[in-house]
């Protein structure tokens, strides 16, 4: 049957689309330059030697812009201190940001291992959405107040067959680019919508973990969230545009602009990150070297709240060297004390401001 958007779309073909559909010079084009940018990215990445740098600080960014495709808003303020601290009660809005980080890291844990697989997929929407159910077995529509825009197939067998079959496209060798593929994957993954909710995170938590499965990058850490968040309108409009009329072109470029402009966006954080450590590890050295260690600055980037059970944990120091460590780093400007109730956090502003441009 053909796409009409109030009935659930069971005919959804299954992957992979005919290549006619997308394989034209523009895609090609903008592939090339998209290639480019993550080879440059990936080539980089080992100046940041601890990946907990990376993955906690740019997840949480990623978690904040994904979450608020779905209007689901908190601050980076919010979301920052609620990470590092063991005390703050946070709102239910930057739980829901924080439990995206959860999916993401836990998700790449199991890539590593398994592979993307359904049980990946199920447990990445439960992390994302704090249930114990799975696939739906219920109707969903998908529009505004006014009308029904699109309506998922329905129900369990049809979606788990769905499912399976995207899974298998995810794993195949075949010789479509990964890009390209992650582009294709993407949209079967919300056309399919196979929850009830937290579709939408899900898939864009899945793309990473595509991309590192694939070797485009050692670690998750290509957010297109913001390019999204950017343009959003296209971005659901061009969705449309594959179920009602086939036009895989428009939405591959798209997904394949917003891989180059995010894969350069990251190569600047990367930078900046860079530059901002090896500046700090001077002034430590320069301004206070009776208390410098890699470690000790190292612990400083993790994320951009520090504490003294971070340091103790790390092994770096006891609780009250701790304790003096950071205070002396505040005198010497480099850290910031704020108190969340009775717990002392402290804060790296030019990392904070740095990931919050």
């Amino acid at each position: 049957m053909a796409f009409q958007p109030d009935i659930p779309y069971n005919d959804l073909p299954l992957l992979p689309p005919d290549k006619a559909n997308w394989e034209t010079l523009a895609v090609y084009k903008n592939l090339a330059e998209a290639r480019a940018a993550m080879a440059e990215l990936k080539g980089r990445m080992p100046i940041i030697p601890n990946p907990l740098m990376l993955i906690n600080t740019l997840v949480l960014q990623e978690a904040k812009e994904s979450s608020s495709i779905e209007n689901i808003f908190t601050s980076s303020d919010k979301l920052y201190k609620a990470f590092a601290s063991s005390t703050m009660d946070a709102d239910p809005q930057t739980k829901e940001v924080l439990r995206y980080r959860v999916a993401l890291y836990e998700g790449w844990q199991q890539q590593q291992n398994n592979g993307i697989d359904l049980s990946l997929i199920e447990n990445v929407y439960r992390k994302i959405k704090d249930k114990n159910d799975g696939i739906r077995d219920s109707e969903v529509y998908l529009g505004n107040r006014y009308k029904v825009v699109y309506t998922p197939p329905c129900c369990y067998e049809i979606l788990n067959e769905k499912l399976k079959n995207w899974v298998e496209f995810a794993k195949a060798n075949d010789d479509i680019d990964p890009l390209i593929k992650m582009a294709i994957l993407h949209y079967q993954f919300e056309a399919i919508h196979p929850f009830t909710d937290g579709n939408g995170r899900t898939g864009r938590v899945l793309n990473v973990l595509y991309l590192t499965q694939a070797g485009l990058i050692d670690k998750p850490v290509l957010y297109l969230s913001k390019f999204i968040n950017a343009f959003k309108a296209d971005y659901y409009r061009l969705l449309l545009g594959v179920t009602e009329s086939s036009d895989w072109e428009a939405w591959v470029i798209y997904m394949l602009k917003a891989v180059k402009a995010t894969a350069e966006e990251t190569l600047k954080k990367l930078n900046q990150i860079f530059e901002l450590l090896h500046n700090t590890i001077e002034k430590v050295r320069t301004e206070a070297g009776d208390i410098y260690s890699r470690e000790l600055v190292d612990m400083l980037f993790v994320q951009p709240y520090c504490k003294i059970s971070f340091l103790v944990n790390g092994g770096i120091a006891s609780r009250n060297t701790a304790s003096k460590y950071l205070n002396r780093l505040v005198d010497l400007g480099i850290l910031e004390l704020e108190k969340v109730g009775n717990e002392s956090l402290y804060l790296n502003r030019q990392l904070y401001d740095l990931l919050s441009e």
